[in-house]
């Protein structure tokens, strides 16, 4: 099994930033960017991303499965049952529905612009930057416990919808959408990711088949390797993302993008 530093670190990213609130695309971006892939292979690099984000889509399966599970039966109970149009699931399962066909209202047409913006260090600072404005709000939020409504799943699947752009972190938005919609942070927290499994699966097969008309490109050395980590490294962080979550511990990632963000804005200045 082949070995490629360069790939190995992109699925490592792709693993360990995809959950956390500090924009995967953003990351993927810069680092692309920084190891000179671009015009040559541009096909392979596009399946080799589309394989990343199925890794991780694994990752939360595994890691909500009993969530899933459980929602999923009681929503088939209700499509069957006037007695399961009372459950959890029921009215989970039509709110992920409608966050979902939010998120492919506002995504799809942003899909031209966000491919010239992954170009651009410029763009991808700007998002960081609006990322670590959001994640300084959160703490802002008065905390409190409203049972999930349509208006929430409103809200958060268009911030879905928007955190399509490069450097806005889609779990941060997400999240921040939830409880400032009166969500529990443990609440706001398990929506978020779970809108994300079809929100990422709709999007891998659009361009798993364009890459299909395209036909077939030679995927980087060592993706299988880069894969794997992704999927270990997003179950890990998703552990690490609850913790923090439920603990509020937003400021450093906060933080973290706001440097990121001013680097990456130096950096299409030239001033490096």
């Amino acid at each position: 099994m082949e070995f490629n530093i360069h790939t190995f670190i992109l699925g490592t990213v792709q693993g360990l930033c995809e959950f956390l609130p500090v924009s995967s695309s953003g990351h993927l971006a810069l680092l692309q960017r920084f190891f000179g892939f671009g015009q040559e292979g541009q096909e392979g690099l596009l399946a080799f991303d589309l394989l990343l984000h199925c890794a991780t889509v694994l990752a939360v399966l595994l890691f909500f499965w009993r969530d899933i599970a459980t929602l999923f039966g009681q929503w088939l109970w209700g499509c069957v049952s006037p007695a399961g149009r009372e459950s959890e699931g029921w009215r989970c399962g039509w709110a992920i529905l409608m966050a979902c066909v939010l998120t492919a209202l506002i995504g799809l047409p942003l899909k031209g612009v966000v491919e010239h913006m992954m170009a651009s260090p410029l763009a991808v600072g700007c998002g960081l930057l609006v990322t670590a404005g959001l994640l300084a709000l959160v703490p802002l939020i008065p905390e409190r416990s409203q049972a999930l409504s349509w208006k929430a799943a409103l809200i958060v699947g268009i911030a879905q919808g928007l955190a399509v752009l490069p450097g806005v972190s889609r779990s941060g938005a997400t999240i921040a959408s939830g409880l400032l919609m009166g969500l529990a942070v443990s609440d706001a927290f398990r929506f978020s990711f779970l809108i994300s499994v079809p929100a990422i699966l709709g999007a891998s097969l659009l361009e798993g088949l364009k890459l299909y008309r395209g036909g077939t490109a030679p995927l980087p050395e060592g993706c299988l390797l880069a894969v794997g980590a992704a999927f270990v490294l997003g179950w890990l962080a998703l552990k690490l993302m609850r913790r923090l979550v439920l603990s509020g511990r937003w400021a450093y990632f906060g933080l973290y993008c706001l440097l990121l963000g001013c680097v990456a804005i130096l950096s299409s200045l030239d001033i490096f």
